[in-house]
């Protein structure tokens, strides 16, 4: 007589399997139940206040404001006519590598940093130098253009 090809270890596995089958089916069905019994709708709403705030209460419609919907805007601010950006910048080249081309001058006014390139510098330029220059974007962001030293 042949013995069983079926191993302990087979066994073991097939009687898990078939332990957790059955407690994931058990909790299916309380799951179904409890469900039926106290939890409506109007339960899981739940509201946003004027400040951005979840809340289970509704909000006040004698609080309401209302908003003209010509006032909100969602691109871009609309550039009247005669509304000229001033592009030409004053800052200080913070970092320059001459030999990779590179660098960074700090901006004046907002303090950022703005990334430029000895392509784009009409004179020499260095670290700590008082420069004028102009911004465009650049593919990977604000590059500065036309930078000139200041004397």
């Amino acid at each position: 007589m042949a013995r069983s090809q079926e191993t302990f270890n087979k066994k073991e596995v097939r009687s898990k399997k078939e332990k957790k089958r059955k407690e994931k089916e058990k909790k299916r069905l309380e799951r179904r139940e409890n469900a039926k019994e106290g939890k409506s709708f109007d339960d899981m709403i739940a509201y946003v206040d004027e400040n951005g705030n979840i809340t289970a209460t509704p909000p006040d419609p004698e609080t309401r404001r209302k908003i003209n919907v010509d006032d909100i805007e969602i691109s871009v601010p609309k550039r009247h006519p005669g509304e000229t950006e001033n592009t030409l910048r004053k800052g200080v080249v913070t970092f320059f590598n001459a030999s990779k081309g590179f660098g960074f001058i700090r901006d004046t006014e907002s303090q950022q940093d703005i990334f430029v390139h000895i392509h784009d510098a009409i004179d020499d330029i260095d670290e700590n130098n008082a420069v004028t220059f102009e911004i465009e974007r650049g593919p990977k962001g604000l590059k500065a253009v036309n930078v000139r030293q200041d004397r």
